[in-house]
């Protein structure tokens, strides 16, 4: 399990603050499948992942669940709710078992007169962001096709580590239809997968996807 000294946030810290902060963090154990915390939930800790991998979701009135980002420790989850002293925007939930480890708030907050740390702070925020500017990117502009190839290009070992409805669910979109624009990608020869793993076969073909938004189909002879 890791530890404060492992956190970038804190690395800026004077060990003095980190025994400081180290013996007032709370541990808790979490089972695979268990909620930390849900949307709309408030807190006056700092959520520390300090083992396993977490996910962050949304849920619409209708009950869909939007997925928005994996955390895999060590990491600090929830950071604006924290800062802003706001309800949680998301729901967190474990992938693994795992530990959260509860930082008091009024601790973290003495620790801003460090100019280290509040550097740390401005950059770890400013990540969060362009996670949520990324986030709304997918969403609103890429269609299906576009969601995947982006997945194929970025992290191809996901689909050899994953099962399809596990990937479907962090695209935001139904196994169906990752099953469906799967087998048009294998079939105009644009990818293979074999025993789960996936190889690209045409890499220029996958950007093309990205950047139109759509399978480009292959010129008939």
């Amino acid at each position: 399990m890791y530890t404060l000294k492992d956190m970038p946030l804190f690395s800026g810290l004077s060990d003095e603050h980190l025994e400081e902060l180290q013996h007032h963090l709370h541990i808790r154990r979490y089972a695979k499948d268990s909620i930390v915390f849900y949307e709309g939930d408030e807190s006056d800790y700092l959520h520390i992942l300090m083992e396993g991998t977490v996910r962050l979701y949304k849920t619409t009135p209708k009950g869909t669940q939007i997925h928005m980002h994996n955390f895999v420790a060590p990491e600090i989850i929830a950071l604006f709710a924290a800062f802003e002293s706001v309800p949680f925007s998301a729901t967190c939930e474990f992938l693994t078992e795992g530990s959260i480890g509860l930082l008091p708030l009024k601790k973290i907050l003495d620790c801003l007169h460090s100019v280290d740390f509040s550097l740390s702070v401005i950059v770890a925020l400013s990540r969060r962001m362009k996670l949520l500017v990324d986030l709304l990117h997918k969403e609103t502009v890429y269609s299906s096709e576009a969601k995947i190839a982006d997945l194929i290009y970025t992290n191809t070992s996901v689909f050899e580590r994953l099962k399809n409805n596990e990937i479907a669910s962090i695209l935001n979109i139904t196994p169906e239809t990752l099953s469906r624009i799967l087998s048009k990608l294998k079939k105009e020869k644009i990818i293979t997968i074999k025993d789960h793993a996936l190889t690209i076969l045409d890499e220029t073909a996958v950007k093309e996807i990205i950047d139109s938004n759509r399978i480009q189909k292959a010129p008939s002879l």
